[in-house]
């Protein structure tokens, strides 16, 4: 798929040599720091310094109080809690740091944790989780990562004399659900400073509030920061603010003593070096998530809380082999959907997909919504059939607000919830075709032009003398990385091979490139090997790239990452 390069606004060069001097870095460096809003030495401190003593203080948060204060009550008055929370990686990395953290606080017994069945109960608090907890003689329900939509059965919890807590981070409906508290920042009326926590964020913002309260140490809590950063990576939401300060420390955490479940995780997962963001989203997210997807997502919450070695080893082996289970599904159901697109293609002005097959995994329907993007770039909803309804994930493009789009077809709907980037609905299998054409025509009439182009996000041109082991130092510690503080894409024009370019495994494309005389360095364009031929005539090109650090047999170099090539 052709890309559009959009090149970041020049900054001012006199602002960038003022912060150059005082930060004593290459002026291209300050310029990648002024389109991040970092303009003085003191944010530059800040930012390059992230600080747990940054964390915003949990009561600006509404309701915060309240839910603090009915958690003292359950859990000092020996009341029955039940953590309840999302079968995806999120939801179930919160309900492993709250239930994980409290259980220490509470007798035998008195906590337990409960994920609903992905097929069974579907999404969020269900009717069957909630009459199970008042068969048990439950007290308080704590949802994570759900709840905010859930007025009706929150309404049943009330009825059954079971006080609720939400703890969520999307998108509330017109009208909250009755509950003792509702965290949520996005909430009218909620003054906290930082919107964007994942749903394990707003978990940890609670324990941070009791924590306080009760005069707890504060690091028995950090100790639970790698649960938080795999929330962050894996539920795609930005890396900002807050959500730094605790990716950077949770990062930090998983890369020195990271907790046995997940130090077992990686070790099956087979990674050695220190791990970044991306690696958390390509590795450990999707074999925590495989089990909710596939199995059940309990098995995820019993390797994140888990303690004993061999345990923990036979688990992670199993969410290993779950995951391979997985990738096969996505693999054969996303060809299948590309056929059908090819198929069903209306010609350049059809502006969106929705696809429904009944023997699709319900599991699997959000990952190739985003695979069918990377071919046809276009709000996208796969929908599979389950209980006798058409139930599945939609994605977006960059800019358009595919929830939004979604509640314009709600009279169609069983129910939805979401985002303005991804979302999940249902509805009656007979409303699919009605309900594809409706979206196309909301679609069509609000999305521009340019949303329907891929573009990629470049922040700056340089020469090949900017590639230096200086620069490298200066652009990691600008990690971590994600949504809202992007890894740095570079672009350079008028490169060379210097040497044949080869294809590796009949896909990628390795090259040694040089550019008006420069020094050669090693690149890596993953997935390019059709560029293979126009290259190799020896026509100069433009490359936009990552710059990223190879080692090879204990020998260290600079590398290019490849994220686009365009023919001069």
């Amino acid at each position: 798929m052709e890309k559009k390069w959009v090149i970041h606004k020049t900054t001012d060069p006199a602002s960038a040599q003022q912060l150059s001097k005082a930060l004593n870095i290459n002026p291209d460096l300050s310029s990648l720091l002024l389109q991040r809003g970092i303009d003085t030495f003191e944010l530059a401190k800040d930012f390059f310094r992230p600080s747990l003593d940054h964390l915003h203080d949990p009561f600006l948060m509404l309701d915060m109080d309240k839910a603090v204060n009915r958690i003292c009550n359950a859990v000092f008055q020996k009341e029955k809690i039940l953590v309840y929370g999302d079968y995806d990686v999120d939801g179930t990395t919160s309900v492993a740091l709250v239930y994980g953290f409290l259980k220490a606080f509470c007798d035998p017994g008195q906590i337990a944790y409960y994920i609903p069945d992905r097929y069974e109960e579907g999404y969020g608090l269900s009717e069957k989780g909630v009459r199970w907890a008042a068969d048990q003689a439950f007290d308080l329900i704590i949802t994570l990562d759900c709840g905010i939509k859930a007025n009706a059965n929150a309404a049943l919890c009330s009825q059954l004399g079971i006080d609720l807590i939400i703890c969520d981070h999307h998108l509330p409906g017109e009208q909250l659900p009755v509950a003792t508290a509702i965290l949520d920042p996005k909430r009218e009326g909620c003054n906290y400073p930082y919107k964007e926590l994942s749903g394990c964020g707003v978990g940890f913002k609670l324990l941070q509030g009791f924590c306080q309260q009760n005069t707890i140490d504060l690091k028995q809590l950090f100790n639970f920061l790698d649960l938080v950063a795999i929330s962050i990576a894996s539920d795609i939401v930005p890396i900002t603010g807050e959500n730094r300060v605790l990716a950077f420390y949770g990062l930090k955490k998983i890369n020195s003593v990271p907790s046995a479940g997940i130090a077992a995780l990686i070790q099956v997962s087979g990674l050695k070096t220190r791990l970044k963001i991306s690696d958390l989203v390509f590795y450990l997210g999707p074999r925590i998530n495989a089990a909710g997807r596939l199995s059940h997502a309990r098995e995820s919450v019993r390797l994140l809380i888990g303690e004993d070695q061999d345990q923990l080893a036979d688990f992670s082996k199993q969410l290993n082999e779950i995951n391979s289970a997985r990738k096969e599904h996505d693999r054969s159901t996303t060809e299948q959907a590309l056929e059908m697109i090819e198929e069903e293609a209306a010609g350049p002005d059809k502006k969106s997909t929705v696809l429904y097959r009944e023997d699709w995994h319900k599991g699997i329907v959000g990952i190739v919504a985003s695979r069918c993007i990377e071919n046809y770039y276009r709000p996208t909803i796969i929908l599979t059939e389950s209980k006798g309804h058409a139930t599945g994930s939609a994605r977006s493009v960059e800019g358009f607000d595919i929830h939004a789009a979604i509640s314009e077809c709600s009279d169609l709907l069983d129910q939805f919830g979401g985002h303005h980037h991804a979302a999940g609905l249902s509805m009656p299998v007979e409303n699919v075709p009605l309900f594809k054409h409706r979206f196309e025509e909301v679609v069509a009439s609000t999305i521009t032009e340019e949303q329907l182009l891929c573009k990629l996000e470049v922040d700056l041109e340089v020469n090949f003398d900017f590639v230096n082991y200086k620069s490298y130092n200066i652009l990691r510690q600008m990690a971590p990385f994600g949504p809202g503080n992007a890894n740095p894409v570079l672009i350079s024009k008028n490169v060379k091979t210097k040497y044949p370019p080869r294809l590796i495994k009949d896909e990628h494309l390795k090259m040694t490139l040089v550019k008006n005389g420069s020094q050669p360095f090693e690149a890596i364009a993953f997935g390019m090997g059709h560029f293979l031929e126009p290259i190799s005539q020896g026509q100069p090109f433009s490359i936009a790239f990552h710059l990223d650090e190879n080692e090879y047999r204990g020998n260290k170099s600079l590398q290019l990452i490849i994220k686009d090539i365009k023919i001069e």
